[in-house]
């Protein structure tokens, strides 16, 4: 019985939309056409009060363009279309990690990308923590 070999054709990656907008129409509107494409939450934010003056001074050096590397504290900036594509460090409590924004991440927080939290790996109990320890032998 002879295998037939069938070459695979790659799979064709279909371009990110949202809401039925891609990412170059969303960088072309303004705020007040994003508004209704929001969601709910990112929404209110922007209809209570709008953005701090920090937020402004993030979107302002976005925009400013330039390579250098972005670093922020603002864990609760809604991450607008004109940011797609950028690298920002986030901090997370500790450090500053690094975050490529891709376009799937739209209309979501920051800090939902730089994690505040790790998986705790504990070792093995020393000698004398549990009741069956206090009889291992210490040779």
């Amino acid at each position: 019985m002879a295998k037939k070999t069938q070459k695979r054709m790659p799979r064709r990656r279909e371009e990110f939309t949202y809401r039925g907008y891609s990412v170059a129409d969303l960088q072309q509107m303004a705020l007040s056409e994003l508004l209704p494409l929001m969601p709910a939450r990112a929404r209110r934010k922007f209809d209570r009060g709008g953005l701090s003056r920090e937020h402004e001074k993030l979107l302002a050096d976005l925009r400013s363009g330039g390579d250098e590397q972005i670093r922020t504290h603002l864990r609760d900036m809604i991450i607008m279309p004109e940011m797609v594509g950028r690298t920002i460090e986030i901090h997370n409590g500790k450090e500053f990690q690094k975050v490529e924004i891709q376009p799937e991440a739209v209309f979501h927080y920051l800090g939902e990308f730089a994690l505040t939290r790790r998986k705790v790996s504990h070792g093995s109990a020393g000698i004398g923590a549990t009741r069956s320890s206090k009889y291992v032998p210490l040779k």
